[in-house]
């Protein structure tokens, strides 16, 4: 499958550039991008199973269990792209690298997440119409953008919905109860929120087929159907 290929070839590289660094510097300062990648695919995991699920009409159950887990961990994908507020100068590592391994890997999650939408997406779609489909992709990009702020402000996991889940609920309900007490939150939900939301619909166009991609094709298609009627 093509999109398992490129996914192993980012990851590769992503390690890649990590093991360089490691090796030239002997420091793990940025190791835990690859704790971060590895919670990245977990979304995209569950979404391609959540699709299998409901092509193979599994139990509602089952489904839901996956929809569940891929919503959890969804933010962990964008999360990444946080990331860069770890980058300074550490020699004797150069900057250029450090910028391209944090760029590398905030790409590549970001990518992860938004195929894990649009593969939760179509099951939707399929279910409940395009417009509902297009619904829950934005609400669940908005909701990622509220994920960030719990994990980089307050430093949640997505695990702790079942760990801790009375302490998380406090957490959310106080600042939805009492938004003007904390515009931080408001902040930073709507700038991550509305990035991905456009992000994810540039994603989406690109991988629509262009017209001059479509022209061949119909013009072969109409060649060969006047052949046949010869």
């Amino acid at each position: 499958m093509r999109r398992t290929a490129a996914f192993t070839t980012l990851l590769a590289w992503c390690a890649l550039l990590l093991t360089g660094r490691i090796v030239r510097t002997g420091s793990l300062t940025y190791v835990f991008l690859a704790w971060n990648l590895f919670l990245a695919s977990i979304p995209a995991f569950a979404a391609v199973r959540l699709a299998k699920a409901n092509a193979q009409d599994r139990s509602r159950l089952v489904q839901a269990a996956w929809a569940t887990l891929w919503l959890a961990f969804l933010p962990n994908a964008p999360y990444i792209a946080t990331d860069f507020l770890h980058l300074r100068v550490r020699p004797p590592a150069p900057l250029w690298y450090d910028i391209a391994l944090l760029l590398s890997c905030a790409v590549t999650g970001l990518l992860l997440g938004f195929s894990s939408i649009a593969d939760v997406q179509r099951v939707i779609a399929r279910r409940f119409g395009a417009v509902t489909s297009w619904l829950c992709a934005a609400a669940a990009l908005v909701l990622s953008g509220f994920g960030i702020y719990l994990g980089r402000f307050l430093r949640w996991n997505s695990w702790d919905v079942a760990a801790s889940p009375i302490a998380l609920l406090t957490d959310i309900t106080h600042r939805f109860t009492h938004p003007l007490a904390h515009p931080r939150t408001l902040g930073v939900t709507a700038v991550y929120g509305c990035s991905l939301v456009v992000g994810y619909i540039a994603f989406s166009l690109l991988r629509q087929p262009t017209w001059s991609d479509e022209t061949p094709r119909r013009t072969g298609d109409r060649s060969r159907r006047e052949s046949r009627s010869r």
